[in-house]
């Protein structure tokens, strides 16, 4: 990262908007890297980084009151009641439009997942926002090793009280993984409705990021519709994978629902042998 961007990154992480998130430097430092180097006019490529920034943390997606949220989970957990904490997680995936979208399908989800996957021993979700309470509904033991990735900070650490609650090892990281994509070694990696962003963010860059994971099975999944409900995406999500994948020795199987689809791409088998169930 050069040194001459360090007082522009800090202007714009001191911002209200951003104070607070504890977003990576390197995050704002690539974005601005790049913009400067499509245009000479500082004050415009400042204004298009934050643009870019402003679609990377997506405010706009929604957030629990992770305050009140923490509370509500550990009287859900103290009660005993798995009912009870499954309402308080379908509460908290409410007040995100990714998770919200996926509510209605989450009892048949994971089960096609896993049928063609089988249960994993390791996951990956990448830039997971609050799919991570959606564990409930994935029939996974709770010695699953759960690595979350998130780059907003309030968010990954309210996600690891409900794994310590859920009596999972909070293992999650709020590294940019674009930069940095992980390399821990794993069965499964989520990437649920966040390609399509990545393209916005730095066009063509997902090729390289899936290329790195070391996984077996790579679960991107993208809308089947825009926000808006008025314009039907399939088509799109299609070429975006497909053109991202087709010079690749991997094979690529769909998984349609509703409101979203589901490209379960086979890279490899860097991982150990586990059984399908």
């Amino acid at each position: 990262m050069k040194p001459e961007l360090q007082p522009l990154i800090e202007e714009i992480l001191s911002s209200r908007k951003y104070r607070g998130l504890d977003i990576p430097p390197e995050t704002v430092g690539d974005i601005l890297e790049r913009e400067l180097g499509r245009r000479r006019d500082i004050k415009e490529a400042v204004k298009e980084a934050r643009k870019k920034l402003h679609n990377i943390m997506a405010p706009y997606l929604g957030d629990p009151d992770f305050q009140s949220a923490s509370l509500a989970l550990e009287s859900a957990f103290a009660s005993g009641e798995g009912k009870q904490v499954r309402t308080e997680c379908v509460k908290i995936m409410a007040s995100h439009a990714s998770t919200r979208e996926r509510i209605p399908i989450l009892d048949s989800f994971y089960q096609k997942i896993f049928a063609m996957t089988g249960k994993p021993d390791a996951v990956l979700d990448l830039a997971c926002g609050l799919n991570p309470f959606s564990f409930p509904w994935m029939g996974l033991p709770t010695s699953l090793k759960y690595y979350a990735y998130d780059l907003n900070r309030p968010r990954l650490e309210f996600i690891h009280q409900y794994f310590k609650l859920q009596g999972l090892t909070p293992l999650g990281s709020s590294a940019d993984i674009l930069i940095q994509p992980p390399a821990v070694e794993a069965p499964v990696a989520f990437f649920f409705k966040e390609a399509h962003r990545f393209e916005q963010r730095q066009r063509g860059c997902n090729l390289a990021f899936w290329q790195a994971l070391r996984v077996r099975y790579l679960l991107v999944s993208l809308p089947t519709n825009s926000l808006s409900g008025k314009h039907n995406l399939v088509e799109r999500q299609r070429n975006l994978v497909y053109n991202t994948v087709h010079d690749q020795p991997w094979s690529v199987t769909e998984i349609l629902f509703d409101n979203e689809i589901v490209f379960c791409i086979e890279k490899n088998s860097l991982t150990l042998p586990y059984g399908r169930e």
